[in-house]
Protein backbone atom coordinates (compact mmCIF):
# COMPACT_ATOMS: atom_id res chain seq x y z
CA UNK A 1 0.00 0.00 0.00
CA UNK A 2 1.11 3.62 -1.13
CA UNK A 3 1.67 5.73 2.28
CA UNK A 4 2.07 9.28 1.61
CA UNK A 5 3.02 12.46 3.54
CA UNK A 6 2.49 15.90 2.91
CA UNK A 7 4.66 18.50 4.73
CA UNK A 8 5.12 22.21 4.60
CA UNK A 9 2.54 23.66 5.25
CA UNK A 10 2.24 27.07 7.75
CA UNK A 11 1.03 30.64 8.37
CA UNK A 12 2.38 32.87 5.29
CA UNK A 13 1.38 36.71 5.09
CA UNK A 14 -0.33 37.43 1.81
CA UNK A 15 2.40 37.80 -1.08
CA UNK A 16 4.83 35.00 0.68
CA UNK A 17 6.03 31.27 -0.46
CA UNK A 18 5.87 28.22 0.82
CA UNK A 19 7.07 24.83 -0.73
CA UNK A 20 4.44 21.65 0.04
CA UNK A 21 6.14 18.04 -0.06
CA UNK A 22 4.75 14.72 -0.72
CA UNK A 23 7.10 12.07 0.16
CA UNK A 24 6.13 8.64 -0.53
CA UNK A 25 6.72 5.40 1.22
CA UNK A 26 8.23 3.08 -1.36
CA UNK A 27 9.95 3.90 -4.74
CA UNK A 28 6.44 2.77 -6.19
CA UNK A 29 5.60 6.50 -6.23
CA UNK A 30 7.54 6.65 -9.65
CA UNK A 31 4.34 5.20 -11.48
CA UNK A 32 1.97 7.27 -10.51
CA UNK A 33 0.69 10.37 -11.37
CA UNK A 34 0.02 12.73 -8.22
CA UNK A 35 -2.54 15.38 -7.64
CA UNK A 36 -2.63 18.08 -5.24
CA UNK A 37 -5.82 19.02 -3.68
CA UNK A 38 -7.25 21.53 -1.40
CA UNK A 39 -9.83 22.02 0.69
CA UNK A 40 -11.03 25.04 2.60
CA UNK A 41 -13.72 24.83 5.54
CA UNK A 42 -16.94 24.44 4.48
CA UNK A 43 -16.24 24.13 0.66
CA UNK A 44 -15.72 21.35 -1.73
CA UNK A 45 -11.95 19.68 -2.27
CA UNK A 46 -10.70 21.00 -5.12
CA UNK A 47 -8.15 20.18 -7.47
CA UNK A 48 -4.79 22.64 -7.53
CA UNK A 49 -2.40 20.60 -9.53
CA UNK A 50 -1.20 17.44 -10.99
CA UNK A 51 2.04 15.97 -12.54
CA UNK A 52 2.23 12.72 -14.68
CA UNK A 53 4.36 9.62 -13.29
CA UNK A 54 7.21 10.99 -15.83
CA UNK A 55 6.86 14.51 -14.77
CA UNK A 56 6.49 15.66 -18.33
CA UNK A 57 2.90 16.57 -18.28
CA UNK A 58 1.31 19.01 -15.76
CA UNK A 59 -2.19 21.05 -15.70
CA UNK A 60 -3.39 23.25 -12.88
CA UNK A 61 -6.41 25.09 -11.88
CA UNK A 62 -7.16 28.47 -13.59
CA UNK A 63 -7.17 29.57 -9.95
CA UNK A 64 -3.46 29.27 -9.25
CA UNK A 65 -1.91 28.86 -12.90
CA UNK A 66 1.19 31.29 -12.93
CA UNK A 67 1.72 30.79 -9.13
CA UNK A 68 2.13 27.49 -8.93
CA UNK A 69 4.23 25.20 -9.61
CA UNK A 70 4.33 21.14 -9.07
CA UNK A 71 7.17 19.09 -9.67
CA UNK A 72 8.91 16.02 -8.86
CA UNK A 73 12.38 14.05 -7.81
CA UNK A 74 11.56 10.13 -8.31
CA UNK A 75 14.57 9.37 -7.43
CA UNK A 76 13.51 10.93 -3.59
CA UNK A 77 10.12 9.38 -4.17
CA UNK A 78 8.96 13.26 -3.78
CA UNK A 79 6.38 15.39 -5.49
CA UNK A 80 6.37 18.79 -4.73
CA UNK A 81 4.12 22.39 -4.74
CA UNK A 82 5.66 25.23 -5.12
CA UNK A 83 3.44 28.11 -4.09
CA UNK A 84 4.13 31.96 -4.94
CA UNK A 85 2.41 35.04 -4.52
CA UNK A 86 -0.30 33.37 -2.12
CA UNK A 87 -3.13 34.71 -1.52
CA UNK A 88 -5.74 34.51 1.21
CA UNK A 89 -8.31 32.66 -0.92
CA UNK A 90 -5.52 30.32 -0.90
CA UNK A 91 -6.28 28.92 2.32
CA UNK A 92 -6.61 25.43 3.44
CA UNK A 93 -5.79 21.97 3.59
CA UNK A 94 -3.92 20.56 0.76
CA UNK A 95 -3.49 17.10 0.06
CA UNK A 96 -1.78 14.63 -2.29
CA UNK A 97 -2.87 11.86 -3.85
CA UNK A 98 -1.94 8.88 -6.38
CA UNK A 99 -3.49 7.92 -9.12
CA UNK A 100 -3.12 4.03 -10.15
CA UNK A 101 -3.63 4.76 -14.09
CA UNK A 102 -1.89 6.49 -16.79
CA UNK A 103 -2.87 10.80 -16.86
CA UNK A 104 -4.11 12.58 -14.49
CA UNK A 105 -7.53 13.37 -13.51
CA UNK A 106 -9.10 16.28 -12.06
CA UNK A 107 -11.76 14.24 -10.34
CA UNK A 108 -10.62 13.37 -6.96
CA UNK A 109 -12.68 10.30 -6.82
CA UNK A 110 -10.44 8.70 -9.39
CA UNK A 111 -7.19 8.87 -6.92
CA UNK A 112 -6.44 5.74 -4.51
CA UNK A 113 -4.20 7.08 -2.19
CA UNK A 114 -4.16 9.79 0.01
CA UNK A 115 -2.14 12.04 2.14
CA UNK A 116 -3.15 13.31 5.67
CA UNK A 117 -3.31 16.93 4.47
CA UNK A 118 -1.18 19.81 5.80
CA UNK A 119 -2.60 23.04 6.52
CA UNK A 120 -1.73 26.24 4.72
CA UNK A 121 -2.94 29.42 5.92
CA UNK A 122 -2.51 32.80 4.42
CA UNK A 123 -2.97 35.61 6.67
CA UNK A 124 -1.18 39.28 8.14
Amino acid sequence: QLQLVESGGGLVQPGGSLRLSCAASTSTLRYYPIGWFRQAPGKEREGVSCISSSGGSTNYADSVKGRFTISRDNAKNTVYLQMNSLKPEDTASYYCAALAGAYCSVSSSAYQYWGQGTQVTVSS
